[in-house]
């Protein structure tokens, strides 16, 4: 029984240790989801994969008839 109330007290100091150097970073609000939320802008498809890369792959013969 001993032992749980040592790991426990072990646990929060370690707990606000983390929290008082986070500071005023620390965001304890948990997933955002609405106009709060901000995410990384995504690169155009064209600057992601150079176009000399690699040749297009061929069309099949059955698209080509249409």
């Amino acid at each position: 029984m001993w032992k749980i109330i040592i790991g426990f007290i072990i646990f929060a100091a370690l707990a606000m240790f983390v929290i008082m150097k986070g500071g005023d970073k620390l965001d304890m609000g948990g997933e955002q989801h609405g106009t709060d939320a901000t995410h990384a802008p995504e690169k155009p498809a064209a600057a992601a994969a150079p176009a000399a890369s690699a040749p297009a792959p061929a069309e099949p013969a059955a698209s080509a008839a249409k």
